[in-house]
């Protein structure tokens, strides 16, 4: 399997300790273990509006679509996006083969654990355990291009169809994510050409929540925010968990309007690129206790060698606009986030 860029700029970051890097073995588990009870669970900051507020939905094939996309982006982080041109059956495909890895006995997925020589690839807990006191109700899988030698090690001669469908998905979200890209800069008035010349790097995470004794005093996933431009999500079986804290609002769920539906929401870099026009989107994602909940989360970004300058968008027109964050390469920003997470962006600020 050939190392990208960005898997070289995870080897370099903070080795995880076995504790926050093995997930328990949940097939055997029958209650929830004192490493994985999250005693303020309940005690987040939780809307109780019977209606919610709605996130936007974006229909691709729009005349406006631009404007709706930076609207979005601009006042959620995050919207849900029809019409995007890839099958239900990849979906369906995907979620097949991410089932059959996670049915694997907990010794068979060890095999393919992450390590430093894996970069970022391989399976393992949250990257964002180790910020956290308790441990989280998850496993996942996260692959870079071809997962060819993982595949080879869990199933040494069917191994060919779950690589094939991975690299498939892969290319179907990277072309999406570019497309979403140049609409971006469209509404932020830059020119892709002016930005960047090279590739963009991508990564997909498989995630898996099981199903949990007690769910409400566990969690899938601790509050956080996601490191790169965008995130493509797809929630399996049109189930929800992700929930998105909104300004004035508190956590607010996110579900599916159909089963092919995709969430993208803003990372930290596009933040950061948008001069904090943008919100980046602060989330966490609950569990169920009659429900194994999948997730398929397209991470889509820069090269690593990358610098990452705000833009003073054209529309402010109120004067000059000073830059809220300091230009970062993207292998120093990974590095920064990998040391600090969620106050990386403060230590950003110009």
């Amino acid at each position: 399997m050939a190392t990208t860029a960005l898997q070289e700029a995870y080897k370099d970051n903070p080795p995880i300790s076995l504790q926050h890097l093995l997930p328990i073995d949940f097939h055997s588990i029958q209650e929830v273990p004192n490493s994985h009870i999250w005693p303020k669970i309940n005690n987040f900051p939780i809307s109780l509006d019977e209606k919610p507020p709605n996130v936007p939905i974006i229909d691709l094939l729009a005349p406006n679509i631009e404007k709706l996309i930076g609207h979005a982006c601009k006042t959620w982080g995050v919207f849900q996006v029809v019409n995007h041109g890839v099958c239900l059956e990849l979906f369906d495909e995907v979620e097949s083969q991410a089932r059959r890895f996670f049915a694997l006995p907990a010794e068979q997925k060890a095999k393919v654990l992450r390590s430093s020589a894996s970069g970022g690839t391989g399976y393992g807990a949250a990257r964002i355990a180790p910020f956290f006191s308790k441990l989280m109700w998850h496993e996942g899988f996260t692959i870079m291009d071809s997962p060819l030698d993982h595949a080879k090690e869990l199933w040494s001669h069917d191994y060919q169809y779950f690589c094939d469908v991975m690299e498939t998905y892969q290319k179907k979200m990277k072309d999406l994510s570019y497309k979403l890209w140049l609409l971006i800069l469209k509404y932020l008035e830059a020119s892709q050409q002016d930005l960047f010349t090279s590739e963009y790097s991508g990564a997909l995470q498989l995630n898996s929540y099981p199903c949990c004794p007690n769910p409400n005093h566990a969690i899938g996933l601790a509050p956080h925010t996601d490191s790169l431009f965008l995130t493509i999500l797809h929630q399996t079986n049109n189930t929800k968990g992700l929930q998105i804290m909104k300004k004035g609002h508190g956590w607010t769920s996110i579900s599916p309007v159909s089963n092919d539906a995709l969430i993208v929401n803003v990372g930290d870099l596009l933040h950061i690129l948008s001069n904090g026009e943008f919100q980046t989107a602060y989330h966490r994602v609950l569990v169920d206790q009659t429900k194994h909940r999948l997730s398929l989360a397209y991470f889509f970004g820069p090269q690593v060698d990358s610098l990452i300058v705000p833009l003073i968008s054209s529309k402010d027109n109120v004067g000059v606009v000073a830059p809220k964050y300091r230009s970062v390469k993207v292998k120093e920003y990974i590095s920064l986030k990998a040391k600090h997470n969620e106050k990386v962006l403060s230590l950003l600020r110009s």
